[in-house]
């Protein structure tokens, strides 16, 4: 069933055309992602669509009776009310609390709220995440939703994809979370040029089908060059010779990407890193620190021990509140630990991008402020210009002089990042650096850090960016400790939907899986303590401790013999082949230990239960 209709639609803000003659439809059971660079027209789109927004030309209809939520960008709550009046409105308490639906979305988005606050006391998030839960509790046949994952930490994106999933309505989402675009979508619409252009599939599928358009137009291009210099040889020839047309082959979608080399080339990069940073970047040893300062707020770190080290590439992962801006801030040397020590290399030249906006000078020219640190820059193999970087981070022609005073938060977030990347940094602390970047950019950005070489810990919501620039990830799970987690975000939401945090402190995490591991080396771990598990007699626990041990002692071999091979790549810097060599044994290694890694945790989980 037809549930929305536009013909001919077409919609400008001043000069600039958003949408051209386009014409479109809405079907029951459709589940749109929409896609485009900031300020072509997606927010315009959606909004036609909602009916909130008259377009200049053309026509809109919907179907009678059809109910649609609407998240926009910006709420129309009310500040006296409470929350539970806003989500909720009239239910009664008896109605509400036995609809399991309805605590899963309050539990979800509102768990840290009271539903007795008052609207006008709420931050942005708190309020964006009202909004959400508001509309989710409605009955809709077509839910519009315009960037909904901002302000939800990964948890909760990845349950509000699993939520819209099993609805009935259709969807139509601005986002540009990838990840979630390729979790909730079936069909994708890029918003360019004036047009809307349709494509099958989430975000993955519309990359390989968009990079197949380009290389069909490329293939076109060449036939038509090719018939004009032949028809220009016939001119000059007299009469025509026979010829026969070239003929073109469609590739299926795996062959655009397998032969394409990996996104960063990791023997080149930890070659260069090794050189600018030497063996030590960051050595935490028993490092205890607390949000608000020592013996205040949340505990962060308690007695944790880790190392960060050249080339490394680290995303941190934790619920909003689990201290991860403090632990970079503690990086950055802006913040004392409570106790312990924190090691810093003596040739690390630190960027730090926090979530606060650095003061510009709103008087100067957007070129003149990043050209006041640096003029050029190398990164990788190639010199960039300033002008250069800014157009690759969407400053584009004559955006370059706009005056800083004029930019949007996005846009000078955009600005304060390039300014410190032509700092030319060796080590790249970032928090939250996507926020209010489009798709394009963040593409830009991602290319711009494969090539940049030094250690990088990032911090953000955004799953696919997160999983795209680094190479391993930890978490910050409330315990005091760092885990790492061999199998990423994944993993990461499957400790937390199990509530077990089993490798997460210094001293109880599987020896080599980052922490110091020793008291994981001299005896079991504490999950095996006490009385044997349901289901398991007295022989097989202490057959399953031994077992534990064998392990462990594996996996202290094997995290002595990889320090072993960073030193050794670190002295071998300036040898290209003795460094690929150490490179493959590193990485053969590494796969022994995360076999071992999965063998301890499954056993562990055995003995904890």
């Amino acid at each position: 069933m037809n549930l929305v209709n536009l013909e001919s639609v077409s919609h400008a803000y001043g000069p600039k055309p958003l949408l051209g003659e386009v014409s479109l439809g809405i079907e029951a059971g459709d589940r749109i992602g929409v896609v485009g660079r900031n300020g072509d027209g997606k927010t315009t789109l959606i909004s036609v669509i909602a009916g909130t927004l008259k377009p200049h030309g053309g026509r809109v209809t919907h179907t009678r009776g059809l109910r649609i939520g609407f998240l926009s960008q910006r709420d129309d709550l009310d500040p006296a009310l409470t929350v539970g009046e806003v989500v909720l409105g009239d239910r009664a308490e008896h109605e509400w609390a036995g609809d399991q639906a309805v605590r899963e979305i309050l539990g979800n988005l509102l768990g840290d709220i009271e539903l007795s606050a008052r609207v006008g006391e709420l931050s942005g998030g708190e309020r964006r995440r009202t909004a959400l839960a508001r509309l989710l509790i409605e009955e809709h046949d077509l839910v519009i939703l315009d960037e909904p994952t901002n302000h939800l930490d990964i948890e909760a994106i990845a349950w509000l994809a699993g939520h819209l999933s099993q609805r009935r309505s259709a969807l139509l989402v601005v986002t540009h979370d990838r990840w979630f675009l390729d979790a909730v979508s079936t069909r994708t619409w890029e918003v360019v040029d004036g047009t809307v252009q349709r494509y099958e599939g989430g975000y993955a599928a519309y990359v390989l089908a968009k990079a197949e358009r380009a290389r069909i137009a490329q293939a076109t291009e060449e036939r038509r060059q090719n018939l004009m210099r032949k028809e220009i040889a016939w001119l000059r020839r007299g009469p025509p010779a026979r010829t026969s047309k070239p003929k073109f082959r469609i590739e299926a979608a795996q062959a655009l990407i397998a032969n394409e080399p990996p996104v960063r080339d990791t023997v080149e990069l930890v070659k260069f890193a090794s050189a600018r940073l030497g063996k030590t970047v960051y050595d935490l040893d028993r490092v205890t620190l607390h949000a608000g300062g020592p013996g205040e707020g949340p505990l962060v770190l308690d007695d944790c021990t880790w190392q960060f080290g050249p080339g490394d590439r680290v995303g941190l992962i934790g619920v909003n509140g689990s201290g991860k801006s403090s632990l970079l801030r503690l990086l950055a040397d802006s913040v004392r630990p409570d106790s312990g020590t924190v090691v810093r290399g003596k040739t690390v030249r630190l960027a730090h991008l926090s979530q606060e906006l650095a003061e510009l000078d709103p008087t100067r020219r957007v070129l003149e402020t990043v050209e006041e640190i640096r003029k050029f820059i190398q990164v990788g193999k190639r010199e960039w210009t300033a002008s250069q970087l800014l157009e690759r981070l969407g400053f584009r022609g004559d955006a370059q002089w706009k005056v800083v005073g004029d930019l949007s938060g996005g846009e000078r977030r955009r600005l304060q990042l390039l300014r410190l990347l032509m700092d030319d940094p060796n080590v790249l602390l970032l928090d939250e650096p996507t926020n209010d970047l489009d798709i394009e950019t963040l593409n830009e950005l991602e290319d711009l850090l494969d090539a940049w070489p030094g250690t990088l810990v990032l911090v953000s919501h955004d799953r696919y960016f997160l999983e795209r620039v680094t190479d391993r990830c930890v978490a910050l799970l409330g315990d005091g400790g760092l885990s790492l987690l061999p199998g990423g975000v994944d993993e990461y939401l499957q400790r937390r939907s199990s509530g077990n945090a089993l490798t997460a402190r210094a001293g109880s995490a599987p020896p080599g899986s980052g922490g110091s591991g020793a008291e994981g080396a001299s005896g079991t771990s504490a999950a095996t303590d006490g009385a044997a598990p349901s289901g398991m007699s007295a022989k097989e626990l202490r057959e399953a401790q031994k077992e534990l041990s064998r392990l462990e002692r594996q996996l202290d071999k094997i995290s002595g013999r990889e320090t072993t091979l960073h030193a050794a790549m670190a002295d071998a810097a300036s040898d290209y082949g003795r460094l690929a060599s150490l490179d493959a044994e590193l990485k053969e290694l590494q796969a022994q230990k995360e076999t071992i890694e999965l063998e301890w945790m499954e056993l562990a989980e055995r003995l904890g239960e």
